[in-house]
């Protein structure tokens, strides 16, 4: 079932991080790059840090041709993706959930704490983003109004806890699954979204 999550997880990153590029007017290859930056990345920050290797994607490196295949696949269908917004919302979630709980999995299977556990959840759920962002020349998403780190880091902590009470794996994934849904969909009520603090206003006459 992981596995499974896992590659619909790449493939709508990878196809977000398409988008991104495609407005910042780059050509096939700059979009199949940003990509893969998005859907692997944040495995592979976490894979560095955490000195796991091999990479998960030079290990698995079908993952690196199915991240690029949906890459040139937006590029033909991009006109159609506004239609399929309300789809890739969910997927996008079911992606920041599923890609928390395999790195809070992968630090667990190398023996370490559930303090480095969650960190590396978070890790792996929100560094694809951030390397998509710093990549296209934005300010991070997380760093603005997306709550995507809390809900990373809530569901790293909800997933432990499955783990520390005894539940299966499958059990406790799907337990993390519904409860990120719902938090991401909560979070994303517009009364939730943040406003400008008076130190942004300060800051932009500074």
């Amino acid at each position: 079932m992981l596995l499974m999550l896992y590659l619909i997880a790449i493939t709508a990153e990878a196809m977000t991080g398409a988008l991104s590029a495609g407005r910042r007017g780059m050509d096939w290859f700059g979009v199949v790059l940003i990509a893969c930056i998005t859907a692997l990345g944040g495995g592979s920050v976490r894979d560095v840090l955490l000195g796991h290797y091999p990479l998960t994607w030079v290990k698995h490196p079908e993952y690196l041709i199915l991240t690029s295949v949906a890459a040139l696949l937006t590029i033909l269908i991009a006109p159609l993706m506004r239609h399929l917004r309300s789809l890739f919302l969910v997927l996008d979630a079911l992606g920041l959930v599923a890609f928390t709980v395999i790195g809070c999995m992968t630090a667990l299977d190398m023996g370490l704490s559930m303090p480095v556990a969650a960190v590396s959840g978070v890790i792996t759920g929100v560094f694809g983003g951030i390397l998509r962002d710093i990549f296209c020349n934005d300010i991070p998403l997380i760093f603005r109004r997306e709550l995507y780190a809390s809900v990373s880091f809530a569901a790293a902590w909800c997933f432990l806890l499955c783990q520390w009470w005894g539940m299966p794996v499958e059990q406790g994934t799907l337990i993390t699954l519904f409860g990120g849904l719902l938090l991401q969909g909560w979070c994303s009520r517009p009364v939730l979204v943040l406003q400008q603090c008076p130190f942004h206003m300060l800051a932009n006459h500074l």
